[in-house]
């Protein structure tokens, strides 16, 4: 079978359980409390990165990791924020993005895509994101439980730069 069979394929499943679960959802009311599945709009943003994390592994394409854990990310940062109401949050939460693409680079280095994504780049673009958290979170009030030693995240953060810059080796 050639990849775009196995892409066909791979929708097609995905169309039949998506449909068996609606008309089991709609003819069994308690199927929904069964599954003990709690709605709301976040949960499609996070089915939408497993769909795509279980699509890429049907077809055998563990490049889709990186974009199924984007779209995750951001389906929790939105799931955290629909449940707490903290809709102020992402105007620092929103630096964990470029996180998210590192972790998802990770995930597809294990699941086999080795020639594309280096472990240093992925953990790189991690150590960036949350620096960036950090600082964003530290301005916008994120930080108020660790009173008045929030800086010290700021002077961590600072520290692992500098040492990061320091311990490298130097390119001529």
């Amino acid at each position: 079978m050639n990849r775009s069979q196995r892409s066909s394929l791979a929708v097609g499943v995905i169309l039949v359980l998506l449909g068996v679960y609606f008309i089991l959802a709609n003819l069994v009311p308690q199927f929904n409390q069964w599954l003990n599945i709690t709605y709301s709009w976040p949960t499609i943003i996070l089915a939408v990165a497993a769909g795509l994390l279980v699509l890429g592994l049907i077809v055998g394409a563990p490049d889709m990791a990186v974009p199924a854990v984007i779209v995750g990310g951001i389906g929790g940062i939105l799931y955290y924020q629909n449940i707490t109401g903290n809709w102020g949050s992402w105007a620092y939460m929103w630096a964990l993005i470029p996180g998210f693409s590192g972790i998802g680079m990770i995930l597809a280095h294990l699941l086999g895509a080795r020639d594309r994504y280096s472990l240093g780049s992925a953990l790189d673009t991690i150590g960036t994101s949350l620096v960036m958290f950090i600082i964003f979170g530290a301005f916008f009030g994120a930080f108020k439980a660790f009173g008045d030693y929030w800086p010290l995240l700021l002077v961590a953060a600072g520290i692992l730069i500098g040492l990061r810059t320091l311990l490298r080796p130097h390119k001529s």
